[in-house]
């Protein structure tokens, strides 16, 4: 059997050649450069399976997803300030408080990235800013994404090109194979989507709604507009996309499922494509009560779905991770 390499650690190796696989009936060519050899690795970080090319596959749609909706992409637009000082490009995604570990699989799985902490957000920082960093970043999301950020990173290859005198990175355009080929939403949903537990019970007749939501501002700080990513994860999800927050200076789009059928379409592809951060812990619970809208038994189970309700999303308290690192549960 052909030894494979471990992808999480010998990001370097691959700072070497084209690397070519097909992807969803897609050719997607790497420019990688050079810097190490074969020798720089022990024996132990050869793996004997061939499905790690599957894996790093699917791990850069995660990750596209992942930078499209909490990451920024700076490509400076002079090479230095007025007192003369280096600017440098850089890729940032940001973290939760409580995504920490996520923010530190990240890191390790891709091998390169200082994490920080703001203290005024209460979120981490997960930075890119060497260049080979950026160059290993550039190519692994290269090809795999689908919003309005491909702009940015487009400029940021033609940076990298500029500044390299060995083989230049091809700009591949955005992906536009279907959502459910790949972990790309869930990246996104990482970072911008919610599970939502609507009660009211103050009246005679109690109130119980469930909705998967998906949020963006309306046009980007680059000045693109949301609306068409967020058309065809309605699409796929069979909803609509909603224009709210009109009158305020933020306005959005938003995508909600709200039936049966729309919120099951949810439920199957991160299945397929779990989420890997506390938003996971959030998903499981709002499964449990989608499960009793499905079995018409939620409203005879009220105080059930009102204990669930108390300790999700932003009050949930206890985080549990270990699926994070659970490889029969994860399989990028």
């Amino acid at each position: 059997m052909v030894p494979t390499i471990n992808l999480a650690i010998c990001w370097k190796l691959f700072i070497k050649y084209n690397f070519i696989f097909k992807d969803n009936q897609q050719v997607t060519i790497y420019n990688i450069y050079y810097d190490g050899h074969l020798n720089d690795c022990t024996p132990e970080l050869f793996l004997s399976n061939i499905n790690n090319l599957t894996s790093f596959i699917l791990f850069s749609h995660y990750l596209a997803g992942l930078i499209e909706g909490d990451g920024t992409i700076i490509v400076p637009k002079h090479e230095r300030s007025p007192k003369g000082k280096l600017y440098y490009p850089s890729i940032q995604i940001v973290f939760s408080k409580q995504n920490y570990l996520l923010c530190k699989y990240i890191q390790e799985k891709i091998g390169h990235g200082s994490i920080s902490f703001k203290q005024d957000k209460k979120v981490y920082i997960l930075t890119f800013n060497s260049f080979s960093s950026i160059i290993t970043i550039s190519n692994i999301i290269n090809g795999k994404m689908r919003g309005p950020k491909i702009h940015q990173f487009n400029k940021l290859i033609n940076y990298i090109n500029y500044k390299s005198n060995i083989q230049k990175i091809k700009t591949i355009s955005p992906d536009i194979s279907p959502l459910d080929s790949n972990p790309w939403l869930t990246g996104f949903i990482e970072a911008d989507g919610s599970f939502q537990i609507r009660t009211t019970i103050s009246s005679k007749y109690p109130r119980i709604a469930i909705s998967f939501e998906i949020t963006q501002s309306k046009i980007t700080k680059y000045n693109y507009d949301t609306y068409y990513i967020m058309y065809i994860i309605a699409e796929f999800l069979e909803s609509k996309v909603e224009k709210i927050r009109c009158n305020t200076n933020y306005p959005q789009y938003r995508v909600r499922t709200k039936s049966i059928n729309t919120n099951d379409n949810i439920i199957k592809y991160l299945t397929k494509y779990p989420l890997k951060g506390t938003k996971y812990l959030d998903f499981k619970d709002w499964y449990k009560v989608f499960l009793l809208f499905k079995e018409k038994t939620h409203i005879k189970n009220i105080e059930y779905i009102l204990n669930i309700k108390s300790q999700m999303n932003n009050k949930r308290i206890v985080f549990n991770l270990d699926h994070l690192n659970n490889s029969l549960n994860y399989y990028y």
